[in-house]
């Protein structure tokens, strides 16, 4: 069975590869240059082949690009992105949601039906400030990712640079709000990207190497933390250049296949000759979270991953500071993961099965 996936990238292409599950191969078939940094893409909410990027520069953009039966993409425009550095991009409705990094802007521009398939001119934008007590990396609000709350109609947005995650609900005229509850997380902590099992939030905390529990009740009722673990079976020497920061977490949904909930982390930058990790969690207990094993996957700065496949059972990930992306299988149970591919790449950074 062959499944194409489209990778974003810290250069100026969207790759385009072709995962071979028969073979157990991974073959570049095509590379699409949309512009500076495309290193998250969405997919539009009812026409599959069309695709959302953003542009990670000072003067931040989404384009908008179309790709074929053949996973060829054409860009066919583009719209400001209502800040710096549009790191996190979700379409859903009738509307794309962005969160620019650096700018600390929240943007709201509406869908079209006609190409670019935006409309920038109703674009509407949020401006958060907030700091922490890292100097290097909380001087400002960093918005680092946009999540539908799976069962509410509210949006999560997690500040890495405030030590909150913002929950927004539709005002009177039918515009995100922030509400005045926040998910709050220790000083320093960095909230990068957050992920749901039931009615429990998840969160990885990229400047502590962290990943936290939080059961989420419906408003006006708090926020409780149920539990706090280190995504790092040993810790992160304190003087490691470069820091190790966690980076993406993900929770499949469970099925016959993989009956267990388990919660899986990306650890960015570790120093060992065997490459980065991938910290699996067993979350069948909020209360108690389980590092049920730490996998090597050989890549460096692992910032992206994605399960895709039958079942969930696959888990495509890529090193941004090489050698690529590889391919893994979720073995045990969802316990391990095994290599079945790679490809070299440059600068991976995010993907989208198709």
């Amino acid at each position: 069975m062959l499944y194409r996936i489209l990778v974003g990238s810290y250069t100026n292409e969207i790759y385009t590869v072709v995962f071979d599950s028969d073979a157990s191969t991974l073959v570049l078939e095509s590379t699409s240059t949309v512009g500076y940094h495309p290193s998250w893409i969405t997919p539009h909410p009812t026409d599959r082949s069309i695709v959302f990027a953003g542009l990670e520069q000072t003067e931040g953009k989404v384009v908008t690009i179309k790709y074929d039966e053949l996973g060829h993409g054409t860009l066919i425009g583009e719209v400001p992105s209502g800040g710096a550095d549009p790191c996190t991009l979700l379409a859903a409705g009738t509307e794309l949601l962005v969160g620019n990094y650096s700018s600390g802007t929240f943007a709201t521009i509406p869908l079209s039906p006609e190409p670019p398939y935006l409309q920038a001119s109703d674009t509407t934008i949020a401006k958060f400030t907030a700091q922490g007590p890292n100097k290097d990396r909380q001087e400002a609000s960093h918005l680092h990712q946009v999540v539908l709350h799976p069962s509410r109609p509210q949006l999560l947005i997690p500040d890495l640079g405030g030590d909150v995650t913002r929950i927004f609900s539709r005002d009177v005229n039918g515009t995100w709000a922030a509400s005045e509850h926040v998910v709050e997380y220790k000083a320093g902590g960095g909230p990068r990207h957050i992920a749901f099992h039931e009615d429990v939030l998840y969160t990885a905390l990229e400047l502590t190497n962290e990943v936290t529990a939080h059961r989420l009740p419906p408003p006006p009722a708090e926020p409780v933390l149920l539990a706090t673990a280190s995504t790092l079976r040993t810790a992160a020497p304190v003087s490691a250049d470069p820091l190790m920061l966690v980076a993406e977490i993900l929770i499949p949904s469970t099925n016959a296949s993989f009956p267990t909930p388990l919660l899986y982390v990306s650890n960015r930058n570790d120093p060992s000759p065997a490459g980065d990790t991938i910290a699996i969690f067993d979350i069948s207990s909020p209360h108690k979270l389980e590092l049920a094993a730490e996998v090597r996957t050989g890549l460096r700065h692992l910032r992206g991953m994605l399960f895709g496949g039958p079942d969930n059972k696959w888990l495509i990930a890529g090193g941004v500071h090489g050698p690529g992306i590889k391919m893994l299988e979720r073995v045990d149970g969802g316990r391990g993961l095994k290599e079945l591919a790679s490809l070299e790449l440059a600068a991976p950074t995010g993907f989208l099965w198709l």
